[in-house]
């Protein structure tokens, strides 16, 4: 006999590991580290455009932003965070 456990385990499995490249298309800058603006700042200018930001994180590409737009949409978006210029996903 088999737990249901053992079953769902490999179901789960892959849907965890679709989430992990959810975004692996997404390449915003090859530009390094050193020359990335703050995150602060970025997030001052979302603000500044009507954005609520929940929360923000580093890529090692884009900066990733979970947000409201002005029209209060959720919405997950990506930017460069050199130019702060947002990145569509592929």
């Amino acid at each position: 006999m088999t737990s249901t456990f053992a079953k769902l385990a490999p179901l789960a499995l892959v849907f965890a590991v679709n989430g992990a490249w959810a975004h692996g298309d997404v390449k915003c800058t090859t530009r390094p580290k050193s020359e990335w603006k703050p995150h602060t700042e970025l997030h001052e200018k979302l603000t500044k455009e009507g954005w609520v930001v929940r929360r923000m994180e580093a890529t090692p590409s884009c900066y990733e932003v979970y947000a409201k737009d002005p029209q209060g949409k959720r919405i997950e978006a990506f930017f460069d965070p050199v130019t702060f210029a947002r990145v569509e996903e592929k």
